[in-house]
C-alpha cells in the first residue's frame, strides 16, 4: 500500500549512530544534503536559509534537536513567519537493529500537505530518496 499522508526513506550508513545523529542536527550541515534548502547560512540563531535547487527560492529551516531520541523535527517555510513543521529524521543504532554499533539507519519522514498536488508529492518523495544517498555519503567519507 502507497501511503499517501506520509513518506518514508531509509539508509543504512557504516557509521555509529551519534556521529550521524550530530549531521542530521546540523542546521549548516543539512545545507549539504538537503536539495530543498541548499547551500545554508544561519540568519539568526536556530534559523537557517537555503536555496532551492528546483526553484532558486529560499527556504527557511528550523531544527528542533532531540538528541536523548536521535531525532530532529524540521519546521520549513518560504519566510520566517510561514514555517510549519514539515520533515522528521531518525536515527536508529545499528545494535538495536542487530547490524552492530558501527552501523545505524537513517530515516527522514515528510507528511503531506492537503495543498500538494500529486506531481509535487511524487517530487518530493523522490527527493527525499536521492538525498539519502547523499547523507550517506557525508557520513562514509
Amino acid at each position: 500500500m502507497q501511503d499517501r499522508h506520509c513518506h518514508t526513506s531509509s539508509i543504512t550508513v557504516n557509521c555509529p549512530a551519534e556521529a550521524a545523529f550530530v549531521l542530521m542536527s546540523d542546521g549548516i550541515r543539512q545545507g549539504e544534503w538537503a536539495w530543498g534548502s541548499f547551500d545554508r547560512r544561519e540568519v539568526q540563531p536556530g534559523l537557517f536559509v537555503g536555496t532551492s535547487v528546483f526553484t532558486g527560492k529560499e527556504t527557511y529551516v528550523r531544527l528542533h534537536a532531540d538528541p536523548a531520541r536521535l531525532q530532529v523535527d524540521y519546521d520549513v517555510g518560504a519566510a520566517p513567519d510561514a514555517m510549519q513543521f514539515r520533515n522528521m529524521s531518525r536515527v536508529i543504532p545499528g545494535d538495536l537493529l542487530k547490524i552492530g554499533a558501527d552501523k545505524c539507519v537513517v530515516s527522514l519522514l515528510t507528511w503531506r500537505l492537503a495543498t500538494q498536488t500529486d506531481a509535487d508529492w511524487e517530487q518530493l518523495s523522490t527527493i527525499h530518496e536521492a538525498e539519502m544517498f547523499l547523507i550517506r555519503g557525508l557520513l562514509e567519507r
